[in-house]
């Protein structure tokens, strides 16, 4: 059941990337991009979705149990440092040049495209990279 509630809840966030226009580079670098062609309409988007994580943390927050666990995991980490920083900075940087985040961009692995194979080729490699630093 929880394998069919997961597959679900993937083709619903796929979906809504790919509705919201998330999936398509050059709406993102044109929301990144400050000049004539700038595109605000992903701010709906981002703030629709911090609506609805917001309710399902505070939901999540009062309930005992999870539905599909034992136990509440959540991470209690909260010190920023130079690991997280040099993360955000190069996960930044990477976005705002491709106009691909890893999310859409594996979404966009089914159009067989070389520019997203290659894109989800790097960030592999820069997780395997991660591991070895």
């Amino acid at each position: 059941m929880q394998l069919i509630i997961t597959l679900i809840l993937g083709f619903i966030f796929g979906l809504g990337l790919i509705i919201s226009g998330m999936t398509n580079p050059d709406k993102v670098l044109n929301f990144l991009t400050f000049n004539k062609h700038w595109d605000g309409s992903l701010i709906i988007v981002m703030a629709v979705a911090m609506t609805i994580m917001m309710g399902a943390w505070f939901w999540l927050t009062k309930k005992d149990t999870p539905l599909f666990s034992e136990k509440l995991s959540l991470s209690d980490f909260k010190q920023v440092d130079m690991r997280l920083i040099t993360g955000s900075v190069l996960f930044g940087l990477g976005w705002g040049l491709s106009g691909i985040c890893p999310g859409p961009g594996l979404v966009q692995l089914v159009s067989l495209k070389t520019e997203f194979w290659l894109f989800f080729a790097a960030v592999l490699g820069g997780m395997w990279l991660t591991k070895k630093v």
